[in-house]
């Protein structure tokens, strides 16, 4: 059974930037696709980032040119790097995977993805 577990959350003033790690065990996400997804108190769940087996990512508009995302060398972590943070970032983070997809050509924002992680909570505010 694959576990993630995100980590790298927390309190950080507009304008700052933090760093979220999404970590597999005992698999390695190079086959997998992964999506990042936030959600804020009283809203829907969207999805902010994907990489799929072409490893060009998608992002939401509203976080386009300030997060990254990519794949760690390690291969078994996945990194999404936040910058420019407003207060409208502010949301509970979940990882997402997928696979193992051995088939190339999907859209890494249209699938569905079975495994997630518990989600780390990230706060913007001055």
């Amino acid at each position: 059974q694959l576990q993630l577990v995100e980590s790298g959350g927390g309190l950080v003033q507009p304008g700052g930037s933090l760093r979220l790690s999404c970590a597999a065990s005992g698999f390695t996400l190079d086959r997998y696709a992964i999506r990042w997804f936030r959600q804020a108190p009283g809203k829907e769940r969207e999805g902010v980032s994907c990489l799929g087996s072409s490893n060009s990512p998608i992002y939401a508009d509203s976080v386009k040119g300030r997060f990254t995302i990519s794949r760690g060398n390690a291969k078994n972590t996945v990194y999404l790097e936040m910058n420019s943070l407003k207060p409208e970032d502010t949301a509970i983070y979940y990882c997402a995977a997928d696979g193992p997809r051995w088939v190339s050509g999907y859209v890494c924002s249209s699938i569905q993805y079975r495994y997630w992680g518990q989600g780390t909570q990230v706060t913007v505010s001055s």
